[in-house]
């Protein structure tokens, strides 16, 4: 038996941080961020555009069976003729431009993760926005000291192309592989987010219809926190 008046050990899990997910894209910036660069690829380079335009018949004819061939193929014409170094300088630039428009970032969002970051927790952004850019991003809003889960790119013989897209269930493996099984509260604003608010104590839908709501609450069995955020 300890002694009498010892102090009894403190428990581990109290002792650690609680574990808070953002998802990126609809949350705590408006829009898709990886579409808004590409877009601006597409912007300053007819060349790309003309090129986009002669796959657009296939491209069409595949959408129908899937939509992840055609978005990849706008992608790698998009970053055609990139290396690492040239796409991480144009991913920055980009960076930059974006968080110079104010309008284009959820304030209320933005305040929720640094007074997560104030209380102490850790603060993990899962998105499928590519790891450079979405990082990026978030160091010219000031936002240091975060962990960034997101999709990958990797070289190729003709440019950047991607590795690996997480969003859905791979959100949830690239948690499980920084080593993060559990967390307290996760925000997300989409279906795409289901299986990382599934896994969450408490899950929050940001800016959700009725619909969505209602959509997603059948998808975790359980009520979800809604907020809208502008």
């Amino acid at each position: 038996m300890p002694e009498q008046g010892a102090l009894a050990p403190a428990s581990t899990d109290a002792a650690l941080p609680r574990v808070v997910l953002f998802d990126f894209d609809g949350v705590l910036i408006r829009g898709d961020s990886f579409y808004l660069f590409m877009r601006e690829r597409y912007r300053r380079s007819p060349w790309r555009c003309a090129l986009a335009l002669l796959c657009s018949p296939l491209l069409l004819l595949l959408r129908p069976f899937s939509w992840r061939g055609p978005m990849h193929t706008l992608v790698r014409i998009a970053l055609l003729g990139l290396d690492e170094r040239r796409y991480q300088t144009a991913a920055g630039a980009f960076a930059a431009t974006l968080a110079r428009r104010p309008k284009q970032f959820c304030r209320a969002g933005l305040q929720a993760l640094r007074r997560h970051q104030l209380q102490g927790d850790r603060v993990i952004v899962v998105t499928g926005c590519e790891h450079t850019l979405a990082s990026g991003i978030l160091q010219q809003l000031g936002l240091t000291d975060l962990e960034v889960l997101a999709s990958q790119l990797r070289p190729g013989w003709l440019g950047m192309r991607l590795l690996r897209h997480n969003v859905g269930r791979r959100k949830v493996q690239s948690l499980a592989e920084r080593g993060v099984e559990a967390w307290q509260l996760a925000y997300g604003d989409s279906m795409y987010d289901a299986p990382m608010l599934k896994l969450a104590a408490e899950a929050v839908l940001v800016n959700g219809t009725p619909t969505l709501c209602k959509k997603m609450e059948r998808a975790l069995g359980r009520a979800v926190t809604r907020v809208e955020w502008f």
